[in-house]
């Protein structure tokens, strides 16, 4: 971003670049990338290319009338090859430039709305617009601001990424934004230092994903994973902690592990397991260390996959129509390895490309059964345990009116072709018995801080499909 005074001489400069970005732009490009030239360099192959130097003579490649500039993007003419595409306009004299990263090779160019990063750098640089505007009339007061602008950027844009583009209202805590580590040991990644009492928060979440179809010829389908969420508030620049996650004698290992790039260092043998072989006596089943350098924020440490040999819930549901009417049948069961103690657990039963329901009978040997506003869904409200049988079931004849607009259709379940979808939550609780042992975490810094474990399992796209009727080919493929 430049001002410039009547005679074009340079006042004010301000720019920021991304190694990080530029290393990026030189993997997706291959070889059609052009290296982004020293800040002078491009500074001055800008203001050639927007005709604000040399504007007297002319130049082919930037002045013939076949090349009409129809957008604020431009091709930028460098002694390494030509930069693109290159966002720049002029508001109130000063110039406000970007160069976005364009994650594909440029030859051929891709087409402008296919670039993502334009609409992130034009927004960033509207931010700045915002930003610096109220003050072009104050010399003073517009220097001031735009000194204070770099520092603004490591907020709004830490690593060359918008995550904030109203500037204005990152200026507030302009005081408390570190323009680089005051110690030469802090990772990038933590962005500031915490002062006050130690505290470490860690919480286990594991999702299920369920194809359940209760037929000999179709095979039910699971899936478990897993992130671990971290939140550490320790003082120090570069504080380093251990943590290691658990599992019980007979827990299924885990699998697919991807690690946040704060670890410093892991177990081979943690990150060879796959889920994509055959498990075997050799596969490591913990305990699993994780050294790092926490981030000031929280942040996922890492994910995991898990072959667990049963689905919490099992599945039943009959939907057989005769005549106008609909008879549905369904039954759950919880296994009773699950902790059967729920924050919620419902089961949801659509009726797509009907009308709104017109009567309903029902009976249900547990919870409650509610119909929603627009009469086409039945929410089936379990609660927060199962009987002590660990089984309920439902039964219903259910009949429609006129089908309206409001009521939902679904081009892929037609007919008799339909399912329960669960949703549940159970606090406390994993499917592959994955803990965090308090005691194991260990803490490279003054003071005792407080740590706080948690876990929890949640369904994910848990379906239970009618077994009289074929399940959709498209939803047998989700857990691929």
């Amino acid at each position: 971003w430049e001002k410039m005074s009547s005679t074009k001489t340079l006042l004010f400069p301000c720019h920021r670049r991304y190694p990080t970005v530029e290393i990026r732009a030189e993997t997706f490009n291959g070889s059609t990338h052009v290296p982004v030239p020293s800040d002078s360099a491009f500074l001055k192959a800008l203001l050639f290319e927007l005709r604000l130097i040399d504007d007297h003579i002319f130049v082919e490649h930037r002045d013939t009338c076949t090349r009409i500039n129809h957008s604020s993007v431009y091709s930028v003419r460098t002694e390494g090859g030509d930069l693109w595409p290159v966002l720049a306009f002029q508001k109130s004299g000063l110039i406000y430039a970007c160069l976005p990263l364009v994650e594909e090779t440029l030859e051929p160019r891709p087409p402008l709305l296919t670039v993502s990063g334009l609409s992130q750098g034009l927004a960033l640089l509207l931010g700045i617009v915002d930003y610096i505007s109220p003050s072009r009339k104050n010399e003073a007061e517009m220097s001031a601001k735009i000194g204070q602008l770099r520092n603004l950027l490591i907020q709004a844009c830490p690593f060359g990424t918008p995550l904030n583009t109203n500037i204005r209202s990152l200026n507030n805590s302009f005081d408390d934004i570190q323009e680089m580590p005051t110690d030469e040991n802090q990772p990038a990644w933590r962005s500031n230092t915490y002062k006050g009492k130690p505290q470490v928060n860690v919480c286990i979440t594991e999702k299920v994903k369920c194809m359940q179809y209760d037929k000999r010829d179709v095979v039910d389908a699971w899936q478990v994973y897993g992130a671990v969420n971290c939140k550490c508030d320790i003082e120090g620049s570069a504080p380093n902690v251990t943590l290691s996650l658990n599992l019980p004698t007979n827990g299924p290992p885990l699998q697919d592990i991807v690690v946040h790039h704060c670890v410093t260092s892991v177990d081979p043998a943690m990150l060879m397991s796959s889920s994509a072989e055959p498990l075997d006596d050799s596969v490591y089943n913990g305990p699993y260390r994780f050294p790092f350098i926490p981030p000031s924020d929280s942040f996922n440490l890492c994910y995991y996959t898990s072959q667990v040999p049963v689905p919490p819930i099992l599945g039943c549901y009959q939907l057989i129509e005769e005549g106008s009417q609909l008879k549905i049948t369904v039954n759950l069961k919880l296994h009773e390895s699950i902790k059967n103690s729920f924050e919620y657990c419902e089961a949801r039963i659509p009726f797509f490309n009907r009308g709104p329901i017109a009567q309903l009978e029902y009976k249900v040997s547990y919870g409650q059964l509610d119909l929603s506003r627009e009469k086409s869904l039945l929410v089936w409200v379990i609660g927060q345990k199962f009987p002590k049988s660990l089984e309920v079931s439902l039964t219903g004849i259910v009949s429609f009116g006129t089908a309206g607009k409001e009521h939902p259709t679904d081009d892929v379940c037609t007919g008799n072709s339909a399912y329960v979808k669960l949703y549940f939550r159970i606090p406390d609780f994993t499917l592959t018995g994955c803990y965090v042992d308090q005691h194991s975490i260990q803490i490279f810094a003054p003071g005792k801080p407080k740590i706080t474990a948690s876990r929890e399992l949640i369904s994910s796209d848990y379906y239970i499909w009618n077994s009289k009727a074929p399940a959709p080919l498209v939803y047998k493929t989700l857990l691929d």
